[in-house]
């Protein structure tokens, strides 16, 4: 419901949903979402990361009905990491929640996320889903579980899976943080980097409704690796920041 003077208010918590070729997964996940925030002021900004199909007239006709709903759109795909920073900086609540955009990721867990990331401020930079009862291939849980284990003892970020798309933060830490290519996946130890803690809740996996994924596991290997070694070097080259304070002369 708008106020009276007709103007969209200024959004409490804005969930940002990266996609790429996902018409007929946008409708039915934009109702959840808004269920999932009913009794709050929120937005739904979709990052459209030059997609080929029907999704950009997807977001049109709902776009329509629904003021807090907007897209932004990538001329060209740029990636998933490159989509969510867009997301994030154009977003306009302090708060953002984020989402895949494939329907794997239940809204009805948001509310749990906001709660801990609201509960643990200041200390708690992230709260971050982690997946059960996954509903992967066996060979896409087994990659999985291979690049967790990796990531995991070289970064000792307590995090036993990173590729899950809900996660709750606050806009100005993300935005700080040092961005890259495939930022997404290390977000946790990027934050811990920063001298924040996280938080964890578990969230059940569901099954794609439509279409097919867009991310593979070959294609993605190697730029995996480095942004790993990328990622270790910038925990390593982290230095504590000093207290310093003007010395004035007495008067």
């Amino acid at each position: 419901m708008l106020p009276n003077n007709g103007r969209v208010p200024d959004p409490a918590i804005s969930v940002v949903v990266p996609v790429r070729n996902e018409a007929g997964n946008i409708a039915p996940l934009v109702a959840e979402i808004a269920a999932a925030m009913q009794g709050r002021v929120f937005e739904i900004v979709y990052v459209n990361d030059g997609s080929g199909d029907s999704t950009d007239q997807e977001l049109r006709n709902l776009m329509a009905l629904h003021p807090w709903l907007r897209q932004i759109r990538h001329a060209q795909s740029c990636g998933q990491s490159a989509a969510l920073h867009t997301g994030v900086a154009a977003a306009r609540a302090s708060t953002i929640v984020t989402l895949d955009g494939d329907g794997q990721n239940d809204p009805s867990f948001i509310p749990l996320l906001i709660s801990a990331l609201e509960s643990g401020l200041p200390w708690v930079g992230l709260v971050a889903g982690q997946r059960v009862r996954r509903q992967s291939s066996g060979f896409k849980k087994l990659q999985s579980r291979m690049a967790n284990g990796v990531r995991s003892a070289l970064l000792r970020d307590g995090t036993r899976d990173t590729g899950c798309g809900l996660k709750a933060f606050r806009r100005e830490l993300f935005l700080a943080l040092p961005y890259f290519d495939g930022l997404h996946r290390f977000l946790p130890a990027l934050v811990r980097r920063e001298g924040f803690a996280i938080g964890y809740v578990d969230v059940v996996d569901r099954a794609r409704r439509h279409g097919t994924s867009n991310y593979g596991f070959w294609d993605r290997l190697w730029i995996g690796i480095l942004d790993l070694a990328g990622v270790w070097w910038l925990i390593r080259r982290k230095k504590r920041v000093p207290q310093a304070e003007e010395v004035k002369l007495a008067r």
